[in-house]
C-alpha cells in the first residue's frame, strides 16, 4: 500500500450523502455505513464492516465519520 487509505469518504453534500472514491476512481454516493461496506465488499475485502474505522483503509474527510446528513 502507498501509505494512503484506498477508500476516501468525502465531505457530506448539502443534500446529504458523501461521495466515495478509491484511488481516484468514483465509486458512488454513500448514504450510510452499509453503502461503504458494499463498496469495500465489491473490492473483495472480507469483513468490510471492521475496516470502516481503520485509517489504513478508510479516510474520512471533512466532517464526522459515519455522518451522512446534509452539510
Amino acid at each position: 500500500m502507498s501509505g494512503r487509505a484506498p477508500l476516501i469518504v468525502h465531505p457530506a453534500l448539502g443534500t446529504g450523502g458523501r461521495q466515495v472514491t478509491a484511488r481516484g476512481e468514483n465509486l458512488g454516493m454513500a448514504f450510510s455505513d452499509e453503502d461503504l461496506i458494499e463498496f469495500l465488499g465489491r473490492a473483495g475485502l472480507p469483513d468490510a464492516e471492521d475496516l470502516l474505522d481503520d485509517p489504513a483503509w478508510v479516510k474520512w474527510r471533512g466532517g464526522q465519520a459515519h455522518y451522512y446528513g446534509a452539510a
